[in-house]
């Protein structure tokens, strides 16, 4: 007898990655919604194999369109078997924003040890339901009010104004997708910018968001 302990290995952290789509009918038109079911597969993908010991990313999808639902449960990239989103109807931004901080707030789910969320909106539209006052408190929340909040405009029509409420910070840019074909750029940055905090010494301190007009593939 030695008298020395076993060593246990401590896991990694969970670092949340929460998608809020929009999936309104209008995304079904000039290919967005297969380019978008497309880089969020690539996207969990690239998670799915990341390495880094300190972290462990997991990712929720939430669908709005006609309803919001929970497309994707809060779960590791490992363990995430795709299923393609699907158009349907208007856009409830403001119950997506309700399933999010629901599931935030929950710390079954998202235990006080997780590092800080990623939450990213994709839109091409306006949405049409209680927003606002949502938006407003999802902003607020004591854990929801830490999020690093990132959002993509899809076309023309996308509503920027409440683009720029919700990352309620004038230094990160708004993302563009002029055409279907930048939805997949958008998604490779989402991964690079999550990768590279899952690496990091300080997973919880977020990297500086690059002006998305000097990537080269926007």
């Amino acid at each position: 007898m030695t008298g020395l302990q076993p060593f246990t290995k401590a896991s990694a952290r969970m670092l949340p990655v929460i998608l809020l789509a929009d999936v309104s009918g209008s995304m079904s038109v000039e290919g967005k919604i297969d380019a978008l079911n497309e880089a969020v597969r690539e996207m969990t993908a690239t998670f799915a194999n990341e390495t880094a010991a300190r972290a462990s990313i997991h990712v929720a999808i939430i669908t709005f369109g006609g309803q919001a639902r929970l497309h994707q449960p809060l779960a590791a990239a490992t363990d995430i078997e795709w299923v393609d989103m699907a158009t349907e109807g208007n856009t409830p931004l403001g119950a997506a924003l309700d399933l999010a901080t629901s599931l935030i707030d929950d710390k079954d789910q998202l235990p006080k040890s997780a590092f800080r969320p990623t939450v990213v909106l994709v839109s091409d539209g306006w949405p049409n339901d209680d927003w606002e006052r949502k938006l407003d408190a999802f902003i607020a929340g004591r854990r929801t009010g830490r999020t690093q909040r990132l959002a993509m405009g899809i076309g023309s029509d996308a509503d920027e104004v409440m683009l720029r409420r919700f990352v309620a910070d004038t230094d990160t840019p708004i993302f563009h997708a002029e055409d279907a074909t930048q939805i997949a750029s958008f998604f490779r940055y989402v991964s690079q910018s999550v990768s590279v905090r899952s690496q990091s010494t300080d997973p919880n301190a977020l990297p500086q968001i690059q002006d998305p007009t000097a990537m080269e593939e926007f």
